[in-house]
């Protein structure tokens, strides 16, 4: 009934074995189980998905992968989530005596070693253009309404989800503390991808923390708290949770969707007008990059090195898994200090 038979006489294919792959995932959440089968479902299913998985060899792997980097023209680091999904599908049949060994072990690193592409480096702003743009969303006669959002981003380096995810409950004004405890994640279910909103833990358990409150995000909060006073309060209820901080025009929590197209809306309005701006005051203007929700983490994550050399502190406010990620972008960081450290010191005249 399970499929067995096919599977053990070597005649399953790639497909038949990814599916009794996630059928032992029994632990995934529902957002990564949804991520990985549209993934799957997209680059692999109706081509390489195909095959028997008996009669596949390391290098139709290396084919599929740089037919997926250079003909679909993916990127670097969406080709190493479906590597993520085909090792450890190769892997279930390696110990199931199915084929010998893991057909895609070293695959990655020969097409990283042979490709001239490499992963895109997730760049915080500058602090010119962090003030740039928080000058400009809290001045504009529009934009004026998301400062709250984006001050509670870059003030705490919480995830979109867990931004969007805060209640009221959550907030201990008189200790000033963020207590973090859950997420608000959105993703598409069923055949027809429709996008939901759910109440998701953490990612790992480190991400159940506690941040200090900052005066400018007691000042955001506050600033939300009056504007709902006169429009009124959140009254979603999503998973049997109520009382969200933030709220849409609707009346709805906002989706990560609609931040990230707001910053690329609010970043080309204010390069386009900074342009005409700095050529009449005759100076180089200050440009905003091209970023997401999660550069602001990123960001905030970076001024934190800057100012504090505790990796274990900076470790417990982001709620990094590992250490590895903090060092990471501590060593970015503090390369980009030590760099103004010595353009600082050869304006003095000491040498």
């Amino acid at each position: 009934m399970d499929g067995l038979d096919l599977y053990v006489a070597g005649k399953a294919t790639v497909n038949d074995t990814f599916d009794r792959y996630l059928s032992t995932k029994f632990q995934l959440r529902e957002t990564t189980r949804s991520n990985y089968v549209y993934m799957y479902d997209k680059y692999v299913r109706e081509t390489f998905g195909k095959k028997k998985i008996a009669e596949i060899k390391y290098s139709h792997v290396l084919q599929f992968y740089l037919h997926l980097l250079n003909e679909e023209e993916l990127a670097l680091s969406t080709l190493d989530v479906i590597n993520t999904l085909l090792h450890p599908t190769f892997q279930l049949a390696v110990r199931d005596e199915i084929i010998r060994k893991n057909l895609s072990d070293g695959v990655m690193k020969e097409i990283c070693r042979e490709s001239d592409k490499t992963r895109g480096m997730r760049r915080a702003l500058t602090l010119e253009q962090q003030r740039a743009f928080m000058g400009y969303i809290e001045n504009h006669p529009v934009y004026y309404h998301w400062w709250p959002l984006f001050t509670v981003l870059l003030g705490t380096g919480c995830r979109i989800g867990e931004a969007l995810g805060l209640r009221w409950d959550d907030l201990d004004f008189e200790n000033r503390v963020i207590h973090i405890n859950h997420s608000m994640v959105y993703y598409p279910v069923g055949e027809s991808r429709t996008s939901v909103q759910k109440i998701s833990k953490p990612k790992t358990e480190a991400g159940i923390r506690t941040v200090p409150m900052l005066d400018m995000v007691y000042d955001a909060f506050m600033f939300e708290r009056e504007e709902q006073e006169e429009s009124g309060f959140n009254q979603t209820v999503i998973d049997g949770t109520s009382g969200f901080v933030f709220v849409n025009r609707n009346g709805g929590v906002p989706n990560p969707q609609t931040i990230n197209r707001t910053i690329k809306r609010i970043a080309h309005n204010y390069n386009s007008e900074e342009v005409v701006k700095a050529k009449k005051e005759h100076r180089e203007p200050i440009i905003l990059p091209d970023f997401s929700c999660h550069h602001l983490r990123h960001t905030f994550c970076t001024r934190l090195c800057e100012h504090e050399t505790n990796l274990k502190v900076i470790q417990a406010i982001m709620g990094h898994r590992n250490i590895e990620t903090t060092m990471d972008v501590y060593a970015e960081a503090t390369e980009r200090k030590k760099q103004q450290t010595f353009e600082n010191l050869s304006k003095l005249d000491i040498f």
